[in-house]
């Protein structure tokens, strides 16, 4: 009985892999090494090993034979962010001169503006009771129209903290075509009438680009599933023991290497129902830059997006142990229990995130788009708790369990198995609860 029960589990590890053979563990190793090599230096964004990073997965995806996304001349999608010092700035309330330095902060790529109370512009107020980094988020990414935003004198704290960042920084943006300028109030202003502001910025334009390569699906060619992975990292740190460079071989070149490996499987199996993209995204560790970016100006539709696999920081072995996986943000949509079904018979096991104190959810580029209703998830065996190497200089290769990576891979190629061929499909996220 027990030789029998052990024959069934072999049955079952080896049909579990068997559309997935081609995944090599000698090839996985290529990859992985590749991208955190100390001549990548970290893959921090705006520099050139980052450039590198871009170029290698570019030629990966060229290789694997996969298609540009229409419209697309290649497989970048750039885009550009913007480097913005501020200068000169001017206040005006109720015809009377202010001292501007400490009560304006432009948020916006315009070199120069002139605004006053007649100006086209949308009016909000921060009051006091509101949470000023949450509406300040809230205006980064969703500012439709120029907006002047008064701010109440509750904020002082916050907003000249964050504004003196500003000052002595500068800071990157996206260009949306619109300026936010906030306007800090102080107790002492009476009823605001009439008000103008001038000031100018030095902007510097930087590109940046996502990785997109594309298989075609059959009959289901408008419906897309994406696979997706971070290649940026941290780039040249602080020295530990003689090393500076932050490889960020868990975080991620091992999503990125998944995401590789995978466009090279399923470019060899009979083309999918639904339409798969591979998306290596930038900046995520400056704040989601590439998700974000595909998110408002990414074609396809978000409503025409079935589901994402977001992979981040799969080079160890999970707290569930090998051959295991978890999914953030599980309870969200019956994506997990999808996996968990096709993995059913197989010794390969997916299970909700076991951090959820750490907020994961948000802290990835699945959100972005599950923030539109995409049932958008991040799949990682991170031991984020307890992982001392997590934005270290030591997260490198030689510290991670390859043989368990090459099998992961493998396991989340069978787990998506029926959202691929079109038998299922994820709910939708809640995007209201996001």
């Amino acid at each position: 009985m027990k030789k029998r029960y052990i024959l069934i589990n072999v049955l079952c590890f080896f049909s579990m892999y068997a559309t997935a053979q081609d995944i090599k563990q000698k090839e996985v190793t290529r990859i992985i090494s590749t991208l955190a090599a100390d001549d990548m230096q970290g893959r921090k964004t705006f520099t050139p090993g980052a450039e590198k990073a871009a170029t290698f997965i570019e030629q990966e995806f060229a290789k694997a034979k996969l298609q540009p996304f229409p419209g697309n001349k290649g497989f970048r999608q750039v885009f550009f962010h913007y480097e913005v010092k501020p200068g000169m700035q001017q206040l005006w309330l109720n015809g009377h001169t202010q001292a501007a330095g400490d009560r304006v902060l432009v948020l916006g790529a315009a070199s120069h503006l002139e605004w006053n109370q007649d100006s086209p512009l949308e009016s909000i107020r921060v009051k006091s009771g509101d949470n000023f980094y949450e509406q300040l988020e809230k205006l980064l990414r969703g500012a439709k129209r120029n907006t002047i935003v008064w701010v109440d004198s509750a904020h002082s704290k916050e907003f000249t903290s964050y504004n003196h960042g500003i000052q002595e920084t500068g800071r990157h943006l996206t260009d949306s075509g619109k300026t936010v300028v906030m306007i800090l109030k102080t107790a002492a202003d009476s009823a605001i009438q009439t008000w103008a502001i001038k000031a100018d910025q030095q902007v510097t334009p930087l590109a940046l680009f996502n990785i997109v390569g594309m298989i075609r699906g059959t009959t289901r060619p408008e419906e897309y599933v994406i696979f997706s992975a971070h290649y940026d990292h941290l780039g040249i740190q602080v020295p530990e023991a003689g090393d500076s460079i932050a490889n960020g071989a868990d975080d991620d070149a091992s999503g990125v290497t998944a995401v590789i490996s995978m466009a090279n499987h399923y470019k060899k199996q009979p083309a999918p129902a639904r339409t798969i993209l591979f998306i290596a995204f930038t900046g995520e560790e400056i704040g989601e830059y590439g998700s974000h970016y595909y998110a408002a100006h990414g074609d396809p539709a978000p409503e025409k997006i079935i589901a994402m696999f977001n992979i981040d920081m799969l080079g160890k072995v999970s707290k569930f142990g090998k051959n295991s996986i978890f999914i953030t943000g599980y309870e969200r949509s019956d994506f997990g229990d999808i996996l968990n079904r096709n993995v059913k018979k197989t010794p390969f096991h997916v299970y909700p995130d076991p951090y959820p104190d750490q907020h994961l959810f948000y802290r990835a580029d699945n959100a972005a788009l599950a923030k539109l209703g995409v049932p958008a998830h991040t799949i990682s065996t991170a031991r984020i708790d307890t992982d001392t190497l997590y934005h270290n200089v030591r997260d490198e290769v030689r510290t991670l369990d390859l043989a368990n990576l090459t099998n992961v891979i493998k396991g989340i190629i069978t787990s998506a198995r029926s959202i691929i061929n079109g038998t299922d499909t994820p709910k939708r996220v809640d995007k209201k609860k996001v």
